[in-house]
């Protein structure tokens, strides 16, 4: 008995199958957009560690300028002590500003402010005209070099200060010299008298780039002279 043509089973070979042209490439696009969602995760990744090195570096250099001319004031603030002890110790003498070793000293002048000082106190980036720079205390320490012995840091530019005379240190209203007393005092070791001033002291510091600067200032109450 003959099987109608409708009802044949055709072999497995000849069975109909999804066709294989239809699935070509869609793995590749998927794998496509994965590889560049990941390299976006790797773009961000390095911008975010970039900019924290940056950051990084430029907080070290605020704190290098910034220890710079502290050290400056510091040795400033020895420069006027040193000169304090003179006075006592010879009775007289003492500081006067424009001479000797303080030729880096002003006499301050409300109304006839000294240009140098007024730029090296306001004027922004790198200034040093009319000051004096700073080399350590025995003015021999290159802090822009690097030394395995010393560590000092090699920064752009070496600290430098100027010294402002801004008066006797008397309450308002009141004239003459004022005496301290003890066993150290003025009175107690050395002259009757004497007049102390006070002394506006300010640096600039560089960091380990010339861009990042420092102005720091401090008073400083010394014995000008000894009588």
């Amino acid at each position: 008995m003959s099987i109608p043509n409708q009802q044949r089973i055709r072999p497995a070979s000849m069975r109909t199958r999804p066709s294989r042209q239809a699935q070509r490439g869609a793995v590749l696009v998927v794998a496509l957009i994965f590889l560049i969602l990941l390299t976006i995760l790797a773009i961000s990744a390095s911008g975010r560690s970039l900019l924290q090195e940056r950051m990084a570096g430029g907080l070290r250099n605020a704190q290098q300028a910034e220890m710079s001319a502290q050290t400056a004031l510091r040795g400033a603030e020895w420069k006027l002590w040193t000169s304090t002890i003179h006075a006592i110790t010879t009775g007289g003498g003492g500081i006067n500003c424009g001479t000797g070793i303080f030729t880096d000293c002003y006499v301050y002048n409300a109304a006839s402010p000294v240009t140098d000082v007024t730029n090296f106190r306001t004027k922004p980036g790198w200034v040093t005209a009319g000051a004096t720079e700073y080399k350590g205390y025995a003015n021999a320490q290159d802090y822009t070099a690097f030394t395995s012995g010393n560590q000092v840091g090699n920064l752009a530019k070496n600290p430098w200060y100027l010294i402002e005379d801004l008066g006797p240190e008397l309450p308002p209203g009141v004239s003459g010299t004022l005496c301290e007393s003890g066993a150290t005092g003025f009175c107690s070791g050395g002259p009757t008298s004497g007049r102390a001033d006070i002394y506006r002291i300010t640096a600039r510091g560089a960091g380990a780039s010339a861009n990042t600067v420092r102005v720091l200032e401090s008073t400083f109450a010394a014995i000008k002279s000894g009588n």
